[in-house]
């Protein structure tokens, strides 16, 4: 096929060889098959930022750190530098988050370098060596959901055990590759502990597996392992291990809203009352 010219800067710089052919393309990148020496692989050629909108990003990037303070002070003012940084940041982050996840034994492609702004990866693919199909496009059985929802309930703990959430998890990003699910697609992972969005954007990405697996094994609509990690994850208790048991109590109190305003309102008056002191003791000296 005709090479991209995306991808010709990686040839000319002999990181890929040849391009075989595209393998998919959506809202953010294209994805093609590369041939690197010997091996296969696949090269993902994020789109330009005036094809996309940064208005859904926003939620995602609570949190992420802009490297350097010109930077994130253009960021702050939405300038057109400030735009390119962003843009460069959203690529950024899945290359980090590739490597790190895969440091830390999360079932994801291997990354091998990213390169003129493509980064180049594993190319996941079936028994028989064929582009692995997408969770959504296999039938199983009962065992087999039962199997993969364990597997990817404990790919979410250890991203979690990493702080980080994928942010964007279902059925759509995981490939079933000969040794079970592989999970793709990270720019828009969230920062567990930055973003105020983090335990909604969890429970999302747990809820979609289970209710995809949840009609080849229906009792695992019953399940919480989303909530019970989370609490787990807040009480500083979460290891890449933990058992899990997909139970949870959930709160059904009645919020106490007069005790949180009087609570509110004490603290207040204790702030004022030391705002005070301070002022007479310098008043003093």
């Amino acid at each position: 096929m005709k090479t991209p010219p995306s991808l010709q800067a990686l040839i000319d710089d002999g990181v890929i060889d040849e391009v075989l052919r595209p393998l998919k393309s959506g809202k953010e990148a294209a994805v093609y098959v590369v041939r690197s020496g010997e091996d296969v692989r696949c090269a993902k050629v994020y789109k330009d930022m005036a094809q996309r909108s940064f208005k859904q990003r926003v939620q995602y990037q609570e949190g992420r750190k802009v490297r350097g303070s010109r930077e994130a002070r253009a960021v702050g003012k939405a300038s057109k530098y400030g735009r390119r940084q962003q843009e460069t940041a959203w690529k950024n982050t899945e290359v980090d988050a590739l490597y790190q996840l895969r440091e830390a034994g999360v079932r994801v492609p291997e990354p091998h370098g990213y390169f003129h702004g493509v980064l180049v990866m594993e190319l996941v693919t079936d028994a028989e060596g064929f582009s692995a199909p997408r969770l959504g496009e296999v039938e199983l059985t009962g065992a087999q959901a039962r199997d993969f929802h364990g597997v990817l309930v404990r790919q979410v703990v250890r991203m979690l055990c990493c702080g980080l959430i994928h942010g964007d998890l279902s059925e759509y990003n995981v490939l079933v590759g000969p040794d079970g699910p592989v999970v793709i697609d990270f720019p828009q992972v969230v920062s567990a502990g930055g973003n105020n969005a983090a335990r909604t954007m969890l429970l999302r990405d747990v809820n979609n597996l289970t209710a995809s697996l949840g009609r080849w094994a229906p009792e695992l609509l019953d399940t919480w392992y989303g909530e019970e990690m989370w609490a787990l994850f807040e009480a500083g208790a979460l290891m890449p291990d933990t058992a899990l048991t997909g139970t949870f109590v959930h709160d059904t109190r009645t919020v106490d809203l007069d005790g949180v305003r009087e609570a509110i309102n004490d603290a207040r008056e204790l702030a004022l009352i030391r705002q005070q002191g301070r002022e007479a003791r310098d008043e003093e000296d």
